[in-house]
């Protein structure tokens, strides 16, 4: 049996480890250093919330912007769709808070939490082709395993969230989920998992028994999905446990990723002699990639803040305004434009597919072939 001598890291030893296991690693040191302060059981502080949610989560909210709009060579080969799809998400926002504002956030909260659900196993899909792992023999059985694994470490947690509302902590605001399913679906959605991760860990430990190859970064991605959704989710019912658990395992590696997709990139065209293009900044120096995500997620919070929630007077000063219902049905979907965005052209802009081959390079594994394994992210 031929061995796997194919990359098991999707960027680099270093890269992934930093950017997989790093958050991983941080979540659980902020856990214990909530427990030792005693804020574990309650909301998460001011500072940490800047840091965490502003720095992290909306911040790299706007990262689809680098990748898409200040790349003029990637947004002229799909115009129609980055211009169509914030138009689309902004009109049907309306449409939703007219409804009436919890159908919209329930709508919102449950888009966010399939991206975030979506996001895990793409990491996973990623790792199989970066691999090869959809090229052995047998490579359906396995490639289904791991679906089922990386999908059961992020839903049988929200199985066991819904069938325990309410809780200490939400998505977006309280109520976005909806309640009514029987409690002795979580235990059971647990346990079902528990059997299926079992059967996993044997099949990897038969694939490095056997030579085969293991491939590492997709281990440490579904082991920190799996043990950071039940810490965050299950073992804990506070905000400041689900926060910390919730948004850096997403958001550190998404800005790794279009950081080094635009790096890549800006390789390419300095090989090509094309010009530079604004995007080519932010992949040669972290700082200048950085800097505008935290400002535009600063001044969408102060937005979010002095127009709906009134909670942070000190951190967003000015005044605390009420635009009425009317104008807050147009005013709060444009605020959550950015993310609805992301959520929706993540599943384009990544995908490996026949097509769009131009996700490949960005990534640096090789494009796909048309009739080959689908079940790419």
């Amino acid at each position: 049996m031929p061995t796997n001598d194919r990359s098991p890291w999707l960027f680099s030893r270093r890269a992934d480890l930093l950017l997989f296991g790093g958050p991983a690693v941080a979540s659980i040191l902020l856990l214990a250093l909530g427990a030792r302060t005693g804020e574990l059981d309650g909301d998460l502080p001011l500072a940490l919330w800047v840091l965490t949610v502003v720095g992290v989560d909306v911040a790299h909210v706007w990262s689809t912007g680098w990748r898409v709009y200040a790349d003029p060579e990637e947004f002229r080969r799909r115009p129609a769709l980055y211009l169509a799809v914030p138009a689309a998400a902004y009109g049907a926002g309306v449409l939703f808070f007219t409804a009436g504002p919890l159908v919209f956030w329930r709508v919102l909260a449950y888009l966010a939490t399939f991206h975030f659900v979506r996001q895990q196993y793409g990491w996973v899909s990623l790792y199989r082709r970066k691999s090869g792992e959809n090229e052995e023999p047998g490579a359906a059985w396995g490639r289904r395993l791991d679906a089922a694994t990386i999908y059961g470490a992020t839903l049988a947690p929200l199985v066991f969230w819904h069938a325990t509302l309410p809780k200490r902590f939400h998505w977006l605001l309280a109520g976005d989920y909806a309640s009514g399913l029987p409690a002795w679906t979580g235990p059971l959605a647990l346990a079902a998992f528990g059997g299926v991760f079992a059967l996993w860990l044997g099949k990897e430990g038969w694939r490095f028994a056997t030579g085969r190859g293991v491939s590492w970064g997709k281990v440490l991605v579904v082991v920190t999905t799996a043990l950071i959704w039940h810490l965050g989710i299950v073992t804990f019912d506070s905000d400041y446990a689900f926060a910390v658990t919730n948004v850096l395992i997403h958001g550190v590696p998404y800005f790794g990723l279009v950081f080094l997709a635009l790096r890549r990139a800006a390789e390419s065209r300095a090989a090509a002699r094309r010009p530079p293009v604004l995007a080519d900044l932010g992949a040669r120096h972290a700082v200048f990639f950085l800097a505008p995500l935290v400002l535009f997620a600063f001044l969408e919070e102060w937005g979010w803040d002095r127009l709906v929630w009134h909670e942070n007077g000190t951190l967003f000063p000015g005044a605390a305004i009420d635009p009425g219902s009317v104008v807050l049905a147009l005013v709060v979907p444009l605020l959550a434009l950015p993310q609805a965005t992301h959520y929706l052209l993540d599943a384009w802009i990544w995908k490996v597919r026949p097509g769009n081959e131009n996700a490949a390079a960005t990534i640096g594994i090789a494009p796909p072939v048309v009739g080959a394994d689908r079940a790419q992210r």
